[in-house]
Order: structure tokens, then sequence, then C-alpha cells
């Protein structure tokens, strides 16, 4: 007999799979969205995610992912829970899937994400050539979680996952 935390370490592996459709590099898992996952008593697959951001336009492709993946793998019933609270937080991303940003061409966020007043903006390494002299275009970029950034130096504009 397989014990439950097996099985749960299964769902989360298999539900880990699905990656997100605005950053494709990332999995859910490396993103920090995937918060939960097991099998009840009734045999339902139960995911718990938490947006980026309240509004994020990629949470229905996700629980979509989720239940096709799911039930490729042979699982009748999936449940998918939204959760905000508490909010997503870019401190719940791996390292992995910082260093696979930075791959993709995204500078990771930097620093911890902090309540309170709002911090001070620090030097953006750019992804492609590491250097610091780096300044931001615009607040938000091809999603609302990223800002537009350009390198001074090699002069390539790039995202920047900013810390939340």
């Amino acid at each position: 007999m397989v014990s439950t935390s097996t099985l749960d370490t299964e769902i989360l592996e298999l539900a880990a799979t699905v990656n997100d459709p605005e950053i494709p590099v990332l999995s859910i898992r490396d993103l920090g969205i995937l918060r939960d996952g097991h099998l009840d008593a009734d045999g339902t697959v139960r995911l718990t995610i938490t947006p980026t951001y309240s509004g994020c336009p990629a949470m229905d492709a996700i629980k979509d992912d989720l239940r096709r993946v799911f039930g490729e793998a042979g699982y009748g019933k999936v449940k998918v829970d939204l959760v905000l609270s508490p909010a997503w937080t870019t401190d719940w991303m791996t390292e992995e899937g910082k260093a696979k940003l930075t791959e993709y061409g995204i500078a990771p966020p930097t620093g911890r994400a902090a309540a309170g007043p709002v911090r001070l903006g620090l030097a953006v390494k750019c992804p492609r050539c590491h250097s610091l002299n780096t300044r931001e275009l615009s607040r938000f970029g091809s999603t609302s979680c990223k800002a537009l950034y350009v390198c001074q130096d090699c002069r390539e504009p790039f995202d920047y996952f900013k810390v939340l």
C-alpha cells in the first residue's frame, strides 16, 4: 500500500510539470504559485495555487493545464483552488527558478519582499552582460509583474521580475 505522503508527493511532482504560460521556462513550482496538492479520500486531486497578483490572466490557463495533465495521468476528478491569502511573494520563487529567469533573459527579483513603506530601488543586474549600469524604462514590462529595463553598457532592453 502507498502511504498518503507518498501519494501527495507524487501529486505535487505531477503538478510541478505544468509551466507558467507567460514565462514557459518556469514551472508553477519554480514560480512559487503551487501551494499544495493532495489526493482526497474520495479520489479527487485537490490543488491549491496562488496567483502572482490578483488579476493575473494566466490563472485560467494554469488551471486548464493542471486538469489536462492530471486527466492524462488517469485522475478523474481534479479540483483547483485559487487562494489569494496570503498574497504571493517573490520570496516563494525557487533559486532554480530565478536562475532559469536569468538564462531566459529576464532579470530575477533581487532582495526580499517587505511589508510597509515602498523600498528604494536598487541596481538591477543585466541578465545578458551582468552589468549593474541599468535603468528602468517603464514600471510595467511585458506583464504586470515585470518592469522594463535597459542596460547602459550592452544597450539591450530586458524585463525585470519585480519584487512583490
